[in-house]
């Protein structure tokens, strides 16, 4: 899990997909963050990924770094506690602009049942399961 952490921080930008009916949608998320031995992303509750994730919590995350991409499927389960959106807040002060810990829009998922694989054109794929 700390390896799929890192290169998501170093990507800087992965991208999430979640479905919408019958339609795939993909957004660029550069939040992620381990709290308690679980791996986070942060978003707002007012938008449609956060309805997306509600109706469907399957998800993927795709980031691309140095010739290597990582896949990881999995399902985001909400975390309502204040220490876990605090968590989150600590580690990207820059969205404590928008958001803080008490407010009802701020919203935090761990990944559940993951399974992360990181691939490349020079080596074979490694997986790791969380």
């Amino acid at each position: 899990m700390q390896r799929v952490e890192q290169f998501l921080k170093q990507a800087d930008t992965y991208y999430l997909a979640t479905v919408d009916g019958d339609q795939p949608r993909v957004r660029p998320f550069g939040t992620v963050n381990i709290f308690e031995g679980r791996l986070y992303i942060q978003t707002g509750k007012v938008k449609d990924v956060s309805k997306q994730i509600h109706k469907n919590p399957k998800v993927e995350i795709c980031a691309f770094k140095d010739g290597t991409w990582l896949r990881v499927s999995g399902e985001l389960v909400e975390d309502e506690r204040i220490e876990a959106k605090k968590s989150m807040l600590d580690a990207y002060p820059s969205l404590q602009k928008m958001y803080s810990a008490e407010d009802p829009n701020t919203e935090v998922f761990y990944l559940k049942n993951a399974k992360a694989t990181f691939s490349s054109f020079v080596s074979a794929p490694e997986t790791v399961e969380f």
